[in-house]
């Protein structure tokens, strides 16, 4: 495969450096030199230097040849143009990051008779959908969705004397007589697919497979609550914060905190509950004033990386019982745990995860990083030639990986080694960057 990747920033580079360690033909297309002498003295893939909505520039990339054109530079507009230079050139897909309204919410212009995008990614609209997730389940620190929402992968960090601290694996999976699998656990800046006999520790982040109606039931295992964030305070006017907020407002108390005047102006206008809050979201006062200690959840989406961590642990010294705050530089994401926040999500790595889907081999579905791309949880469907067919999990694990769940038809549920594969089965996997490939193989 080869795959012709437009805009050598953070979300592009995050791509290249996934595909990379797989051995994909990649080629980084960017006209800002640093950032290419970056991907040049990091990863091992070509650059080549030039506007990405050239055709002089594509065709020295031989995008001629490739299977895939990802567009991801920071302007719309040359994102457009490369995806209609590479519907000239046939290629057979493009994908392109797509930030402004007008544009994202135009289907006609990403048609197949016009520039024929598919899909367009737009990265505000993504980190909204993650932050409301994680406002269903206050204390989880990740959600994702598969197979409509019948079942959630959730993420959960173990807190300080939780009743799993020191249990195996093994001893957890039984308890309640309930199956209860954990698909992968972080630890510290490590991703592991768990064994029988590992140990839960404090501050692990653990993925738990659950199916929609037992979510609550696992919770409970957990010792935490399912109730849903009714009040929620968000620091940030920009399109995220306008999203977020627009969303949720008819169902949850909103106080949006935004300091440029003429944006309040805006979202005064277009929200119709939310109450906004001209005002600096790390000063104390205003917080207090605000009752940021009655708050279920304070969620930080400013442009700021380091105020949007500063902001997050202020509310929560001051008492809010969630904290989320939005990182673009991957690095923050261990730290901003580290410092005790709940959530910290990167938008950049949001996009990256949603684009892996369309550049794996095999059926895959849906798919989602995490732990700073070091696995994956994919969604795929069990192919007519996979080794797994009739065989148990048990004899036929993949290796560094995990098969979380098994959808059957309309049926939903969490094996066991016992069970089968059979053909035509849809399964959750957890996976280790290192056996993407063999994941793949038992998708096709």
């Amino acid at each position: 495969m080869r795959v012709i990747i437009v805009g050598a920033g953070e979300v592009g580079y995050q791509i290249a450096k996934f595909l990379s360690l797989e051995s994909i033909d990649v080629v980084v297309i960017d006209k800002d030199k640093n950032k290419l002498r970056r991907v040049i003295e990091y990863l091992d893939v070509a650059v080549v230097e030039g506007e990405g909505g050239s055709p002089s520039t594509l065709m020295e990339a031989e995008a001629d040849k490739a299977d895939i054109l990802l567009a991801v530079t920071d302007s719309d507009e040359t994102n457009m143009i490369a995806c209609l230079l590479a519907k000239v050139l046939n290629i057979p897909r493009k994908i392109a990051r797509i930030r402004n309204p007008e544009y994202f919410n135009n289907e006609r212009l990403f048609s197949s008779e016009l520039l024929d995008i598919n899909p367009a990614i737009n990265p505000e609209l993504e980190l909204a959908k993650a932050v409301e997730k994680l406002l269903e389940l206050p204390l989880a620190t990740d959600i994702e969705e598969f197979e409509n929402g019948l079942i959630k992968v959730i993420g959960f960090k173990i807190p300080e004397n939780a009743p799993l601290i020191g249990k195996t694996f093994k001893k957890i999976g039984t308890m309640n007589n309930k199956k209860f699998l954990i698909g992968i656990i972080v630890r510290e800046d490590k991703a592991i697919i768990p064994s029988g006999e590992d140990v839960i520790r404090e501050g692990d982040i653990i993925y738990v497979p659950v199916k929609k109606d037992e979510v609550a039931d696992t919770l409970s295992l957990l010792g935490v609550s399912a109730k849903p964030a009714k009040k929620v305070m968000i620091l940030g006017g920009g399109r995220t914060g306008y999203y977020i907020a627009s969303d949720i407002e008819q169902k949850a108390d909103v106080k949006i905190i935004e300091k440029e005047a003429e944006r309040c102006k805006y979202l005064t206008r277009n929200l119709k509950k939310a109450l906004v809050l001209h005002g600096d979201g790390v000063e104390e006062r205003l917080l207090v004033e605000e009752n940021i200690k009655d708050m279920d959840a304070f969620v930080a989406v400013s442009n700021n990386d380091e105020l949007n961590i500063m902001a997050a642990l202020l509310a929560k010294k001051l008492g809010t019982k969630k904290t989320v705050a939005v990182v673009n530089k991957i690095d923050y994401i261990l730290i901003a745990h580290n410092l005790g926040l709940q959530a910290a999500l990167c938008p950049r790595l949001l996009t990256a995860s949603t684009i892996l889907r369309y550049v794996r081999r095999g059926d895959i579905l849906s798919l989602t990083a995490v732990a700073e791309g070091k696995a994956e949880i994919i969604e795929g469907r069990i192919g007519n030639t996979s080794p797994l067919i009739e065989k148990t999990l048990e004899e036929a694990q993949p290796k560094a990986s995990l098969i979380g769940a098994i959808i059957r038809g309309e049926n939903v549920f969490i094996p066991s080694g016992s069970d089968k594969i059979l053909k035509g089965d849809k399964v959750i996997i957890f996976t280790l960057r290192e056996s993407i490939k063999n994941v793949e193989k038992i998708l096709s």
